[in-house]
């Protein structure tokens, strides 16, 4: 008889998921520390407005300066809000972002953008640094190429942000801002254009972009000394990106995705890394996603405590009025009250409290976490194993509430071919599948979160997690199937087994279920079949012979940086070198193939040609699509 067959079921079957000290749905801090720590992230000067990363804000304030552009020739274009895109979706601008200090103390990005009118056959090419000193903002803008007949102008836009309360006016040539107790003072050192075509609603300078010009606050400075002073910053932050030695250019990578969506969320005071700056704008402010914030978190934790804490703190805050981590919470308190995703928040927090030990930060994570855990097997088990589902709740955004579709939303795989032809069954509220991949991450985060509870002295959630935990890896060893030498998924309405394989049935390996025996076979007969999940660009996001993989549209078919974290997660537990050596080579591979070509990182990227720009639906600044090369920086201990 098994350890959780001999405890009571009310042990293994908690449904209540309201721990004491909490009130669902609420944004509950708990700990000094962490409030401390939003207080310290929450200061000084950065690209903290989602809407352009030409804008650079100064916080506690909301004071900001915006740095636009307009066409002095026919064309009639003014723009102010730029992002990094995706090259399939058309806008008037191409971004390449640079370097970005996590502290805002340097920044790089070159811009090319077309002033319209007679000057299209050149477009306008912009080398844009900006760095702080003291308390003051310095911008430095190169022009590398401009329009023939006219230079586009510069308008430089001074105002305050977030409805903060503030003052801005010009005098001469200088903005003088009062607000927040504190004084601003906004030059450039190019002529003023004395552009009066200006479509700003507050007061502004103008200057012709051509050559080297700088914006910068504070006291009048030359040319010359905003240069020196932008020069020694980007040395800095070179020489800390150097330090990481022959993993520079991966670690790169992923620090400078996180760093340009750092962002600040005036809704609830804090900073914040969302998945992209265009999701933010898409979706009215900002949105954090479940499974996509935790793991920022995780990257953040291999170089910056206080970011992996307030991502990992601030994406666990947002749980519903029931007491589960929803898909999404978003601007305006929306939030997806019917639907969860994929269980890793306690798997990420452990993660991060091994490297950085402040116990502080479990105490802050740890009752939504449980109550998140508690909810699961009331709301999604069917036949001793969990399956996806949305309840009976209404969603304000989108109106996909207790759908099949909704169900899909919180598997994260929005358009799998693992469930085509998957009943949605209104009366369980679940996807008529027992789902391999989400049962065992439940058995993961059971037995993280049983060590978080031991860690905090909470004995006898540890032992109600340990048992819960040992319930569902049975019913997870039930989804084994031997002749095909894998975990599948099986349908609740006939009971037949799915022969469609993702990645996620590789995820018991995260659980540490399968034996020795069982992972070799994994491995050998599936991970490195050809006609499944191996070639040039892996893990396609379900097995190539299945169909739907043709299409390499969105979760049919292409290669996402989580679910290749999450394959390796589960090889490190086993002897499996051989496989885990081979996945980290091939994903270090894909990552740097865009990130040298275009200095993108795709949210997923095309398995046939290793294509990240191919469609529309692969944002070209997406943080998770760094998993890729963490792999390498997890692998050799770093």
């Amino acid at each position: 008889m098994s350890r959780s067959a001999r405890l009571p079921l009310a042990l293994l079957l908690v449904t209540s998921a309201t721990p004491l000290g909490a009130a669902p749905g609420q944004r509950t801090l708990r700990t000094p520390e962490y409030r401390d720590l939003q207080e310290r992230l929450c200061r000084g000067w950065n690209t903290w407005n989602t809407t352009s990363v030409l804008g650079h804000a100064h916080l506690p304030e909301g004071f900001a300066v915006t740095l636009g552009l307009k066409s002095a020739g026919a064309g009639p274009h003014y723009q102010r809000d730029f992002f990094q895109a995706n090259e399939t979706i058309k806008r008037p601008e191409k971004v390449r972002l640079g370097p970005h200090a996590d502290d805002g103390s340097y920044t790089e990005l070159t811009l090319e953008w077309q002033s319209g009118g007679w000057a299209k056959d050149t477009p306008n090419v912009y080398l844009v640094q900006s760095a702080t000193e003291g308390d003051e903002l310095f911008v430095l803008v190169t022009v590398k190429e401009r329009a023939k007949r006219r230079p586009a102008h510069l308008l430089v836009e001074a105002g305050f942000l977030w409805n903060r309360p503030g003052t801005v006016a010009r005098s001469g040539d200088t903005l003088r801002a009062e607000g927040g107790g504190r004084v601003f003072e906004v030059r450039q050192t190019a002529q003023d254009a004395g552009d009066p075509f200006g479509t700003t609603n507050t007061a502004y300078l103008s200057a012709a972009l051509d050559g080297e010009l700088a914006v910068y606050t504070g006291p009048s400075r030359t040319l010359d000394e905003v240069k020196a002073i932008v020069t020694r910053r980007q040395k800095e932050h070179a020489k800390r990106l150097a330090e990481w030695g022959a993993h520079a250019e991966l670690f790169t990578a992923m620090q400078t995705i996180l760093a340009w969506n750092l962002v600040y969320d005036p809704e609830n005071g804090r900073a914040i890394s969302p998945v992209s700056r265009l999701w933010n704008a898409n979706w009215g402010g900002y949105v954090l996603f479940d499974w996509d914030t935790y793991f920022a978190a995780f990257m953040y934790s291999l170089y910056d405590e206080d970011l992996a804490f307030a991502n990992a703190v601030e994406v666990t805050k947002g749980w519903t009025k029931r007491g589960f981590v929803p898909n999404f919470a978003s601007a305006y308190g929306l939030k997806s009250e019917d639907r969860s995703q994929p269980p890793v928040g306690s798997l990420m927090a452990l993660e991060i409290f091994k490297r950085h030990r402040k116990t502080w930060f479990l105490e802050e994570v740890y009752e939504e976490l449980l109550s998140w855990n508690r909810w699961w097997p009331g709301a999604r088990e069917c036949r001793g194993a969990l399956c996806w589902g949305s309840d009976k709740e209404e969603v304000a955004l989108d109106g996909s509430g207790h759908t099949w579709q909704a169900a899909l939303y919180e598997s994260g795989l929005d358009n799998s071919p693992m469930y085509d032809g998957v009943p949605f069954d209104g009366t369980s509220n679940l996807l008529e599948q027992e789902d391999v991949g989400l049962t065992a991450l439940y058995v993961a985060d059971c037995n993280a979160l049983s060590e978080i509870a031991g860690t905090l002295g909470r004995t006898a959630d540890a032992a109600e997690l340990r048992a819960r935990g040992e319930r569902y890896a049975a019913a997870l060893r039930g989804l084994w199937d031997e002749k095909s030498g894998m975990y599948l998924n099986r349908r609740t309405d006939t009971g037949e087994a799915s022969p469609k394989l993702s990645p996620t049935n590789f995820y018991p390996l995260i659980a540490g279920v399968p034996t020795a025996a069982q992972a070799q076979r994994m491995a050998r007969e599936h991970y490195f079949n050809p006609s499944e999940f191996h070639g040039e660009w892996v893990i396609p996001s379900i097995a190539r012979n299945v169909a739907g993989f043709e299409e390499q549209s969105y979760w049919r078919g292409r290669v996402w940086g989580p679910m290749n974290f999450l394959v390796y997660l589960g090889l490190r537990n086993y002897h499996l070198e051989e496989a885990r050596a081979d996945l980290v080579r091939r994903s270090i591979a894909l990552l740097l193939k865009s990130w040298r070509s275009d200095g993108a990182i795709y949210e997923n990227y095309n398995a046939i040609t290793g294509a990240g720009n191919d469609v529309t639906s692969s944002d070209a600044y997406y943080h998770w699509g760094a998993l890729l090369g963490v792999l390498t920086l997890v692998e050799e201990g770093k």
